[in-house]
């Protein structure tokens, strides 16, 4: 005998709208922190900030996401130290790096590029096979995973630092542009997936693809205009900032960080859609 599961009411256009606004207002005043004190950024205590606060949000969120799975209360606390200490771990190392000037720039240089790389060759692989990271998706909210990258919104920076003549346009814009537009739909579209998951599970997807290309590109200019074996284009100035502390955080460590974060919400709104189709069908 089939079931028919009671679907939520479609979200509130107003809602969304409202979710966009705070998060424009949010932009707006980094915005206004990174134009009037822009000596702030280079000493790295706003980069470190954020850093523990979105830290803070990752694992405060993996752990009520265990706490809804099935998993004896022992099991879940290995599992968030197997997550939590790796993370804790390359972020520590990207840090120690990045300070004592590792990823400079230069045309032999490619500590950067393999910073970004090898946790994704590494990391995706473990995250996408892993049954138990599987259990703690199907069990947390999907709205968890595409409303905490509001932090992309932090990505205006850039566009700061073309402003003040430290970045060329053909990178300090499509980086600055595309990381302030998909935090900026961040929360809109998790608002959307938090009133009516199955209704708008396809613009759930389509920003994990915008946000994810968004990276992509960002990468892809980065590497061809920065002094390195893979740079095409000269710019003016020369793309050096984004090898020096704090800046070399972003590729080195969001980058790849968001590139994950964008994989499990793709995985995790996979399985929302076939497990809705098993149960329509019961």
């Amino acid at each position: 005998m089939s079931t028919t599961l009671t679907r939520s009411a479609p979200a509130p256009r107003a809602g969304a709208f409202l979710m966009f606004a705070l998060a424009a207002a949010a932009t707006v005043c980094w915005l206004g922190v990174n134009l009037t004190f822009p000596a702030l950024q280079a000493t790295g205590r706003l980069s470190t900030a954020t850093r523990l606060l979105i830290d803070a949000a990752i694992l405060g969120g993996l752990w009520l996401g265990l706490a809804r799975t099935q998993l004896e209360r022992g099991a879940q606390f290995v599992t968030w130290l197997a997550i939590a200490l790796p993370l804790l771990i390359w972020q520590a190392a990207v840090w120690w790096i990045a300070i004592g000037g590792g990823f400079r720039v230069r045309p032999d240089a490619v500590a950067l590029p393999a910073a970004i790389m090898l946790p994704l060759l590494v990391g995706l692989p473990l995250l996408l096979r892993s049954g138990r990271i599987a259990a703690i998706l199907d069990a947390m909210p999907p709205h968890w995973l595409v409303g905490l990258q509001v932090y992309r919104i932090l990505g205006v920076m850039f566009l700061v630092a073309w402003t003040h003549g430290e970045l060329a346009g053909v990178f300090g814009i499509p980086a600055g542009a595309g990381d302030t537009l998909t935090g900026l739909l961040a929360l809109p579209t998790a608002y959307l997936l938090y009133r009516a998951p199955h209704e708008y599970r396809r613009e759930a997807v389509a920003w994990n693809i915008l946000g994810t290309l968004d990276l992509i590109i960002a990468i892809t200019i980065g590497f061809l205009t920065a002094p390195g074996p893979l740079q095409l284009i000269m710019p003016n100035p020369p793309n050096t900032l984004i090898g020096t502390y704090p800046t070399a955080m972003i590729p080195a460590f969001v980058v790849p960080t968001s590139l994950m974060l964008h994989a499990l919400s793709l995985r995790q709104l996979a399985r929302l859609r076939r497990n809705y189709a098993l149960s329509q069908r019961e």
